[in-house]
C-alpha cells in the first residue's frame, strides 16, 4: 500500500507483480468459465428480446415481465390486465423492462467482481500480473456509474415482486404444471439474490448505531446479513433460473415443449 503523510496526495495503485504470475495452480480456468458463462447470458438475454414468443396462458417469459405495451403484449400477459403504454410502441416489449434488472446485475458488487476479472482482466486473479498500466478505481466515467447500483436495486424489488405473482397466478391456474414450479423455483432466486445485495443489507439497518434501539430493523438486518453471505451463489442460481424460465416458457409457446405436459 503506498504510504502517504496527512498533505500529500492519495495514489491509486494496483500491487506490484513483477512477474506474469506467482499462482502455480490453474488460475485461469475460473475467469474463462466466467467470461462464457456471462457470454452465454449476454447472448440469450439479445435473443429473447426480439423473440416474440413469451406467453402462454398461464406462463409469461420471466424477461419479458412485466409486459407493458399494448401492442407487444398478448391478452394474458398483461400486468393486471392493464396495458400502460398504448399501441404506438411496436418495438419488442422486453425493451422496456430488462435494463432495470440487467442494470441491477450489471453493477452489483458480486457480478463487478466476475467481468472486471473475465472480461477485462483487471487483474484475471490474485497474485497474477495487472495488465492495464493505469488504475483509477471507479472515480471517473464510464465506471463511476456503478454508484448508481442502489437504485436499481429499487427496481430490481419490484421486478421480483411481480415474477413471484407470475408464479402465483400460474399456481392458481396450474398447479400441477411443470412450468408452474420452474416459475416458482425463479422467482425464489431472483428475490433471494435481490435481497441478499449488499445496498438492501446496507439499506436494511447499516447506518444504525445501536440495534438495540430497533429491534425489528436488527432482524430484518439479520435474515439480510445470511443471505448476503451467500450473494455469490445466488447471483448464479438465479440468472441460471432466470434463463432456464425464461426458455423453458418459450419452447412452450412455440409447440416445442407440449403443453399438456408442461
Amino acid at each position: 500500500m503506498t504510504q502517504t503523510t496527512p498533505d500529500a496526495p492519495v495514489r491509486r495503485q494496483r500491487a506490484q507483480v513483477k512477474v506474469r504470475t506467482l499462482r502455480t495452480d490453474r488460475w485461469w480456468v475460473v475467469p474463462l468459465l466466467t467470461f462464457l458463462a456471462l457470454s452465454a447470458f449476454l447472448i440469450y438475454g439479445f435473443w429473447a428480446i426480439f423473440d416474440d414468443s413469451i406467453f402462454v396462458d398461464p406462463y409469461i417469459a420471466p424477461f419479458s415481465s412485466p409486459c407493458l405495451a399494448e401492442a407487444t403484449c398478448p391478452e394474458g400477459a398483461r400486468l393486471f390486465g392493464w396495458a400502460p403504454i398504448g399501441d404506438w410502441y411496436t418495438l419488442p416489449g422486453g425493451l422496456l423492462i430488462l435494463g432495470l434488472p440487467g442494470g441491477f446485475r450489471f453493477t452489483c458488487y458480486y457480478y463487478r467482481k466476475s467481468y472486471y476479472r473475465s472480461f477485462w482482466l483487471s487483474p484475471p486473479a490474485c497474485a497474477v500480473q495487472e495488465p492495464h498500466g493505469k488504475y483509477t478505481g471507479e472515480s471517473r466515467f464510464p465506471l463511476i456509474i456503478q454508484n448508481i447500483h442502489r437504485y436499481f436495486f429499487y427496481a430490481a424489488i419490484v421486478v421480483g415482486l411481480i415474477l413471484a405473482y407470475d408464479a402465483v397466478l400460474a399456481l392458481v391456474h396450474k398447479p400441477a404444471g411443470v412450468g408452474t414450479w420452474v416459475l416458482i423455483a425463479n422467482a425464489v432466486l431472483i428475490n433471494a439474490y435481490t435481497l441478499s445485495c449488499h445496498s438492501c443489507r446496507h439499506i436494511t439497518a447499516g447506518r444504525l448505531n445501536h440495534f438495540s434501539r430497533h429491534p425489528l430493523r436488527y432482524k430484518a438486518w439479520t435474515f439480510v446479513s445470511k443471505l448476503n453471505a451467500k450473494h455469490q451463489q445466488l447471483a448464479w442460481a438465479s440468472m441460471f433460473s432466470v434463463m432456464g424460465a425464461d426458455l423453458y416458457v418459450r419452447l412452450v409457446a412455440k409447440g416445442i415443449i407440449a403443453f399438456p405436459f408442461a
